[in-house]
């Protein structure tokens, strides 16, 4: 089949390559002619683990493009994706949909056919429905389908192509829904073919699938740095406590980890906006919650700062500090409301001098924070650091021994932001290791 797919980013360029993998001929679309032109010749602008090989194979089979013409995509096919981002507005908790609307009200004039638009961002409950009447306003043969994305990044090639559901929602109301979702069944064949669990629902449905999604996975890590926090005030361990939670079925093990806190480009700004969309509708205390789940995971930060500065004698001022991670989760370079970044930064601001490395977040990192000292390995990060921070769980820091920094640290200090080391290997080494919520 032939579709599009709006707007490049991570969603859209991710989705836009899977999409062609499936054996569709896809046209991705963006207003900026840089990225345009990046992904054209295979260079993907940020780093997915094995989005570059699915790029590259899909541009020289010729069953993938890209492009800036709109009236090209218009032209093209009767499927559109559209995945551009819903940022948080500026002094708002509310998600900014300027980008969403700026689609719908360029492409519905160039419309000439039966389509139908398919939301893949994730947007405040109600969106999808006004986007319909937006849309049929400027042309009749419009409909609006949502299919939310479950993308982790890290695993955004296995998580569009082999998915653990996927989610339609159609305006019942409209005689078209079931061409709808029968085209939408057709893209998606090889998929319901292995058996991947199919749900068809109302739009609001589909909208509040994903905000519910990942306001619980908030929750969860946010309800297990809480508990951190009473493990500190009692000697008791959070790690063994999670591990102990986690047999219980009901529960689960995964997303248990306590640490220095959730980031990223979808979880914080997600939240606020389910809340500020709750409020919108009369039902802001059904979500009331969700803002001591937000307070909880900012207060980590605020932690680790506070501990960086006991590490170091009670005060920063004048203290090298290594800062291991940027990015805010590993395998990937997004920064976006970093734990791991903010720390460094409000590190820096208490008069330290903090050196950051990361295996692939760098770049983005030294655009965001162009103060922060940045090094290229591990070992000069270190170099006569007063304490090592680990805030991102890479496999490289995972890994490390004391044996590997020993000789290059002025003091053998190391503080755990993601409770990912072996603690008792760095005491028995003589190091002082502190951990969140840990002995």
């Amino acid at each position: 089949m032939r579709c599009t797919v709006f707007g490049t980013g991570y969603l859209g360029a991710t989705h836009a390559a899977c999409m062609a993998e499936l054996g569709h001929d896809v046209l991705g679309v963006d207003i900026d002619p840089g990225k345009v032109a990046k992904l054209s010749d295979g260079v993907t602008p940020f780093y997915e683990p094995g989005l570059d090989a699915v790029l590259r194979r899909n541009l020289d089979s010729g069953r993938l493009r890209f492009t800036t013409s709109y009236s090209e995509a218009a032209e093209h096919a009767e499927v559109h994706f559209l995945g551009v981002g819903t940022p948080q507005k500026k002094g708002e908790y509310a998600a900014d949909l300027k980008y969403v609307h700026a689609v719908v009200d360029t492409l519905a004039p160039l419309v000439t056919r039966p389509s139908v638009i398919i939301g893949k961002s994730t947007v405040p409950v109600g969106t999808a429905a006004e986007l319909g009447r937006r849309a049929r306003a400027l042309s009749p043969d419009i409909e609006v389908a949502w299919n939310p994305e479950f993308l982790r990044e890290g695993f955004a090639v296995k998580d569009t192509l082999r998915p653990d559901r996927l989610v339609l929602g159609v305006d019942r109301e409209r005689e078209r829904s079931d061409w709808v979702r029968e085209v939408v069944e057709e893209l998606y064949a090889d998929l319901l073919a292995a058996e991947v669990p199919f749900l068809l629902t109302d739009l609001a449905t589909a909208e509040l699938v994903k905000v519910s999604a990942n306001a619980f996975l908030a929750t969860k890590i946010s309800f297990i740095n809480a508990v951190s926090e009473v493990c500190e005030a009692t000697g008791a361990d959070v790690t063994v406590l999670a591990d102990a939670l986690g047999y219980d079925a009901r529960i689960g093990r995964r997303f248990l980890n306590a640490g220095v806190g959730f980031g990223g480009g979808c979880l914080p700004k997600d939240i606020r906006a389910f809340m500020a969309r709750a409020g919108e509708l009369g039902a802001d205390h059904a979500l009331a919650f969700l803002r001591e789940v937000d307070n909880i995971n900012m207060r980590r930060r605020t932690k680790m700062v506070d501990m960086a500065a006991r590490a170091c004698g009670g005060s920063l001022l004048g203290a090298n500090v290594a800062v291991l991670g940027a990015a805010f989760k590993p395998e990937s370079d997004d920064v976006r409301d970093s734990p791991a970044l903010n720390v460094a930064g409000m590190i820096q601001l208490h008069g330290a001098v903090v050196t950051v490395y990361d295996p692939k977040a760098l770049e983005n990192s030294r655009r965001l924070f162009p103060t922060l000292s940045y090094a290229t390995s591990v070992v000069e990060a270190c170099e006569r650091a007063d304490v090592v921070l680990v805030l991102t769980e890479w496999k490289e820091f995972v890994a490390l021994r004391p044996r590997d920094l020993d000789a290059v640290v002025r003091t053998r200090s190391i503080i755990d932001g993601r409770n990912c080391l072996d603690r008792a290997a760095w005491r028995s080494a003589g190091w002082v290791y502190a951990g969140l919520g840990t002995p």
